[in-house]
């Protein structure tokens, strides 16, 4: 007979604020960083840890860490999934768990990226030279397209796009540790600079600096760890099937899915429940057609609703279900092995009561975090108080 897994929770999170930091502050300092909070809110140490695993696309081998934080012979995993690499760092140390391998384990993300847009090399993904060379690798083109296509086939307006950016400025305006933190008005995110239409400059994301870490312990261990634990219900990953219209994948066939539609629906069904329990939630939103299609994707509505979701201000602080609260990548940026890490803490902040002037009223207890990564790699969690 196959032994019970392991139920899981999180005891403790860390963040190094995303943003621009000193030059000599590197990626793998601010990993250690991150984790020494991550552990002092857990209250407990490095050698407490059972299981590691570390997420960076270009700061450093994670592992490495262990020079910093301590040679204890932990076992220590690397992941590397673009823009996911913080859900698939969390999914697996939980997994480390839920198998019986450790009691309490860590996931660590970071990255320190220069100014500019990322530069991606497209025999990295599979593609010749040509592939890059026209073009097809400059991701805010692919954002843009996939932005305009999804508003024309449902009907939906351009200015949503600044709907859903002026939200996100006005959530980093009430969070001590967003990276942009004025708020600004959708006419002043409609008349910006222009990237490519119908994308201004304050719909997309800028790559950024930080860390933030998570540690997760045996849910029958946890209450002895933290006041309020919160169980981590379930972790889905999931990628790209036939006809997915994914960035650095661009094309569609008849009846093509998503990986995020896939990972929504495999998290709920694992954590047992639906879309519509979910009080707070997290979604990548890389540039503001992200979010609005991410929305519908992970059933947290369906498509051609996001207007009135936005109009009836239901993802707004006090709506039905909040939206990145803490400002998402718009208003924090991306450090990229960092960035779904971020959304796990602040769902936990928002669930343990903690999140200060952006805290969601009500006393949620349901969570949900949503990120995908180039070319089409999806990790969703769900969270409970």
């Amino acid at each position: 007979m196959t032994a019970a897994a392991a139920e899981v929770a999180i005891v403790g999170v860390g963040l190094v604020p995303f943003g621009r930091h000193d030059e000599t502050y590197s990626g793998l300092a601010m990993g250690a960083n991150a984790a020494r909070q991550a552990l002092a809110d857990a209250g407990v140490t490095w050698p407490d840890i059972g299981y590691a695993v570390g997420g960076s696309n270009v700061s450093g081998k994670p592992d490495t860490l262990v020079g910093s934080l301590g040679l204890t012979g932990v076992p220590f995993v690397n992941v590397r999934n673009g823009c996911a690499t913080g859900g698939v760092a969390l999914t697996t140390a939980a997994n480390a768990i839920r198998s019986g391998e450790a009691e309490i384990a860590i996931a660590i993300g970071f990255d320190k990226h220069a100014r500019g847009a990322f530069a991606a090399r497209p025999a990295d993904y599979g593609h010749e030279e040509w592939y890059g060379e026209t073009g097809l690798m400059v991701t805010t083109q692919y954002f843009a397209m996939k932005a305009r296509r999804y508003l024309a086939t449902h009907g939906l307006d351009d200015r949503l796009l600044a709907q859903v950016a002026a939200k996100a400025f006005a959530f980093g305006a009430l969070n001590p540790d967003a990276w942009r933190r004025k708020a600004l008005s959708e006419d002043e995110i409609l008349n910006a600079r222009i990237i490519n239409p119908p994308l201004t400059q304050y719909m997309l994301c800028s790559p950024s600096e930080g860390a933030a870490a998570i540690v997760l312990a045996r849910a029958d261990r946890a209450a002895d760890l933290c006041e309020r634990p919160i169980r981590l219900a379930a972790a889905a990953t999931r990628t790209r099937r036939f006809g997915s219209f994914e960035v650095f994948a661009p094309w569609l066939a008849p009846g093509g899915t998503s990986p995020s539609i896939d990972a929504a629906a495999a998290v709920f069904r694992t954590a047992g429940i639906s879309a519509s329990d979910v009080q707070v939630a997290q979604l990548q939103d890389t540039d503001a057609g992200a979010e609005i299609i991410h929305l519908a994707e992970t059933a947290l509505c369906a498509d051609g609703e996001q207007q009135a979701l936005l109009d009836q201000g239901d993802t707004a602080l006090n709506g039905r279900i909040p939206v990145n609260t803490d400002g998402g990548c718009l208003a924090n940026g991306e450090p990229i092995g960092a960035s779904g890490l971020r959304q796990v803490r602040e769902i936990v902040l928002q669930l343990q009561g903690r999140a200060g002037a952006r805290q969601v009223a009500g006393a949620p207890s349901v969570g949900f975090t949503h990120v995908y990564g180039a070319p089409g790699i999806s990790a969703c969690t769900v969270l409970t108080a």
